[in-house]
């Protein structure tokens, strides 16, 4: 009785598991240009700022980071914050969520459109089997007050 339930949690674990399917297509990049020429009128606020945190365990695991982010949060020119290796692109993504984090928290709190000349202040703790990342953005606050074609 042991031994057929022993063989049976064994042919379980076995054959149990997960699987991912892969198949690249080889293609040539389109490059499409697409040009709005607008001017807008904003006005400048307050001071602003917002602060996010986030912890890698092991190099790997992503844990702690919010869950709410301001979308194009790229002040590059393309390249990234770190270099993208296998580890630095865990790095690298902390940092840049981090940063759309807290400028979420700074464009929400303050009822902001934008943040008007940006300043983030990136602080990375290694601790052998984590690291920590925190974000502070301060700027000012800029509300939209007209868009129109450009002359």
């Amino acid at each position: 009785m042991k031994t057929t339930g022993l063989a049976a949690l064994l042919a379980v674990s076995l054959t149990a598991g997960c699987a991912s399917h892969n198949i690249s297509q080889p293609s040539a990049p389109i490059q499409s240009v697409i040009s709005a020429p607008l001017e807008a009128d904003i006005e400048l606020g307050q001071d602003i700022s917002g602060d996010s945190n986030a912890t890698i365990l092991f190099g790997i695991f992503l844990l702690g980071q919010d869950n709410k982010y301001a979308d194009g949060i790229t002040y590059t020119t393309g390249q990234s914050t770190v270099d993208r290796g296998f580890f630095g692109g865990v790095l690298g993504q902390a940092i840049d969520g981090t940063k759309a984090a807290a400028a979420y928290k700074a464009v929400t709190a303050s009822g902001a459109d934008v943040i008007v000349a940006p300043r983030y202040v990136i602080d990375t703790q290694d601790y052998v089997i984590l690291k920590q990342v925190s974000v502070s953005v301060k700027g000012k606050a800029g509300k939209i007050q007209n868009i129109r074609n450009a002359k």
